[in-house]
């Protein structure tokens, strides 16, 4: 088994175990939003843990936000790149419409990213998710509005950073992370364009390794 593989089995055992001993008192999401690129594969994982054989697959939409992490060359002694999170102005998401006329009202919703760093993109997102559902509450009556019961966030991310957050997520949406780590470079395997280079940077003194 290869470093790499080693490191996607060591990111499936932390979303099994997130699913013992935490997750599951969120039961049964109904759609889960991966934030991109980083929520496309633990939301996959999920999936695969979550599914019931009775049931349909739980669909996986997507968004991805102009505010994602800028990763600029480091001056730094450690060598490691520097990440800065900066407030974008757009949202971009997949039709949801596929999953019918009211597709987020009434539904257990569950975020999936890799990793919670300043909270700025989880807070982004919760915020726009929500406006996203005033606004189809918005185009139907009271009577209408009446069949649907809340709309349920709750996020899951990898790992948490324990740092200082720019951001904040509401105190009624529930919040889970596999592991909860220090503010170091995280080596995910699919974030590799030159392999070597990933490699290097894994290695290297204060990057965090995926245990």
């Amino acid at each position: 088994m290869t470093s790499d593989d080693q490191r996607l089995e060591r990111i499936r055992e932390l979303i099994s175990v997130s699913l013992s001993i935490g997750l599951n008192t969120f039961s049964s999401p109904e759609i889960m939003i991966a934030i991109g690129g980083g929520g496309f594969f633990p939301a996959r994982v999920l999936r695969t843990f979550l599914k019931d054989p009775s049931k349909k697959n739980i669909p996986i939409q997507a968004i991805g936000l102009s505010l994602y992490e800028e990763l600029g060359t480091s001056d730094e002694a450690d060598g490691l790149p520097n990440t800065e999170e900066k407030v974008g102005k757009e949202v971009v998401r997949l039709d949801f419409t596929t999953l019918g006329r009211n597709p987020l009202l009434g539904k257990r919703i569950l975020i999936v990213d890799e990793v919670d760093d300043t909270r700025t993109t989880l807070s982004y997102a919760v915020n726009e998710l929500e406006k996203d559902v005033q606004n189809q509450l918005s185009k139907l009556s009271p009577t209408e509005q009446a069949k649907f019961p809340a709309t349920q966030f709750a996020i899951f991310v990898v790992h948490n950073k324990d740092k200082p957050k720019a951001g904040s997520i509401p105190e009624h949406i529930k919040y889970f992370a596999g592991k909860t780590v220090g503010d170091h470079w995280i080596d995910y395997p699919w974030e590799a364009k030159d392999i070597d280079a990933h490699n290097k940077l894994a290695n290297a003194p204060g990057s965090q390794k995926l245990t």
